[in-house]
């Protein structure tokens, strides 16, 4: 029995409970098995590169499993913060922020300094970090690993150990456990495994994630990867029309059917990681009317960005070779403006009234992108775009948004800002998904606004920064561009207010603000509605 005396009288006991023996057990395997990747990193010469990987990653994994079961399976199944703000780790505390930094400084060195991580340059073979994990790369590609193999390992290796983490904590929630393991499967098979055979069967074939579309992936049209995929010949051609079909067909329809969910909770990368290795964090996402306004103008700043940025790139290669590139840079503008022009028009005409005021900010951002069209006609060359170098151009993108944000900010700041820093404030696609599912989805949160209690346990776990409370205590559905219908809202209502649904697009918004009795004709109200 614990004799520790707690001098709070709170009933929420304030303090955190003591970490039980197995737990310290199982920290220990953990750490033990980050302590060799420590010791890779120092240059220490392991003997056996393959056992000592082996050993590391199942020590890391193991450790995660002992400690999940002790902490979930001792419980009842149900609803849990677990003391979560009041956590060192989690509440932004000392641990938080030491957590932030080495997260940080981790990915800072992978983007910008790989060789510090033992990286082999000119033909020198790798040593370090990089070196353990070479007998892994070479048993699935038969190539030396990389920086990005060592990435995409403990990227791999953190969303299975947390994921299953995850699904203990929510072991009373079918749809989280399958969802869970769909981004487990996804990240491991897409991700992982199968672009590493399709090295060993095809080397001429790209490294290539067929789940990461444009704009996620930022970089899908360069001209480097272009005439890799042509140059592979089918296999090549086929990834590359499917790459295009994905964007223009196959996302729109289940963005329609599913909303952003589909992806950005079922499948992508970023948000299963964001929702395994993240979910301690999730509640430390802000929900400050600030919060939300920045949000909609940086993500949307982003996206016109990557759209123009994209629109520059493709247009320089163009004619460059005509036997591969037989669409001209002037048709290419023309295209690409009148499906924007065509787009607009149809929002502008059957959804403007959803829109209301963020009507004029759209038509803003639709007017920069056809002026930076009609600006890239008359700078544009094989060379150059707005009088600037194009590769320049493309770099700065993918140095600024593909690097800081997505990386060090994105995943860096998990203990600082939540984990969904990137999902909510700046990736492309997610304002895609976003844009689709508030105009056209049938995707909604419905709720029941006479049985919430206030509690606020929707709000609190709310890794988007949605008010879910707000929207519930008024009985309104939820529809906003930035829900990735992780459902952990529902999850944890006490009183089943909160259920997912995909219905008919009509009714699906219903805001029920409250009328005093001078603000309407409450008798005409009433009977128009009989």
């Amino acid at each position: 029995m614990n004799s520790k005396t707690n001098e709070s009288m709170s009933l929420a006991k304030p303090n955190a409970q003591d970490i039980s023996t197995k737990k310290k057990v199982a920290l220990g395997i953990g750490f033990t098995g980050l302590f060799i990747l420590v010791l890779a990193l120092a240059n220490v010469n392991l003997p056996n590169n393959g056992i000592f990987l082996a050993l590391s990653l199942g020590l890391i994994i193991a450790g995660v499993v002992i400690y999940s079961r002790d902490e979930y399976l001792t419980k009842l199944e149900g609803i849990k913060n677990d003391e979560a703000w009041f956590k060192s780790i989690s509440s932004r505390g000392t641990w938080g922020w030491v957590l932030g930094v080495v997260l940080t400084l981790f990915y800072i060195v992978l983007y910008f300094f790989a060789e510090l991580l033992g990286l082999g340059t000119d033909g020198e073979p790798n040593t370090g970090l990089i070196a353990l994990f070479d007998p892994l790369s070479q048993l699935l590609s038969g190539r030396n690993a990389s920086q990005w193999f060592v990435y995409g390992t403990l990227y791999t290796v953190a969303i299975v150990a947390f994921g299953y983490k995850f699904m203990l904590k929510y072991r009373h929630n079918r749809y989280q456990q399958l969802r869970t393991a769909s981004v487990m499967f996804f990240q491991m098979a897409f991700a992982f495994l199968i672009p590493e055979f399709m090295y060993r069967l095809n080397s001429d074939v790209p490294y290539n994630d067929i789940k990461n579309m444009w704009p996620l992936n930022y970089y899908a049209f360069d001209q480097w990867r272009v005439d890799q995929f042509i140059n592979s010949g089918t296999i090549g051609m086929a990834f590359l029309i499917f790459g295009i079909l994905s964007i223009f067909v196959i996302s729109p329809f289940l963005t329609y059917k599913y909303g952003k969910r589909w992806y950005c909770s079922w499948v992508c990368g970023c948000g299963g990681l964001a929702e395994t290795a993240g979910d301690p964090f999730r509640h430390l996402s802000s929900k400050k009317m600030s919060a939300w306004k920045l949000e909609r103008w940086l993500i949307h700043t982003v996206l016109v960005f990557s759209v123009v940025m994209t629109t520059a790139v493709i247009y320089t290669y163009l004619g460059y070779d005509a036997e591969k590139y037989w669409f001209n840079k002037d048709n290419f503008l023309i295209f690409v403006g009148g499906f924007l022009t065509l787009v607009f028009v149809v929002i502008m005409v059957f959804k403007r009234h959803e829109l209301g005021k963020d009507a004029r900010y759209g038509a803003i951002g639709y007017a920069l992108v056809i002026v930076s069209l009609i600006a890239m006609h008359y700078t544009g060359t094989t060379n150059e775009v707005f009088y600037l170098p194009a590769s320049g151009m493309r770099s700065a993108y993918g140095f600024y948004i593909g690097s800081i944000f997505s990386g060090v900010i994105g995943t860096g700041f998990y203990p600082i800002l939540g984990n969904r820093a990137w999902c909510r404030f700046g990736c492309p696609m997610a304002a895609v998904l976003g844009f689709q599912q508030r105009m056209f989805s049938k995707f909604r949160i419905t709720t029941n606004g006479g049985q919430c209690i206030s509690c606020g346990n929707c709000s609190n776990s709310c890794e988007m920064g949605i008010d879910v409370r707000a929207y519930a205590q008024k009985g309104e559905n939820i529809v906003r561009s930035s829900c990735v219908g992780c459902g952990v809202c529902s999850a944890v209502c006490p009183r089943g207010v909160l259920k997912l649904e995909n219905g008919s697009l009509e009714g699906r918004i219903n805001p029920t603000d409250v009328l005093l009795g001078n603000d309407v004709d409450l008798m005409k109200l009433m009977n128009a509605d009989k």
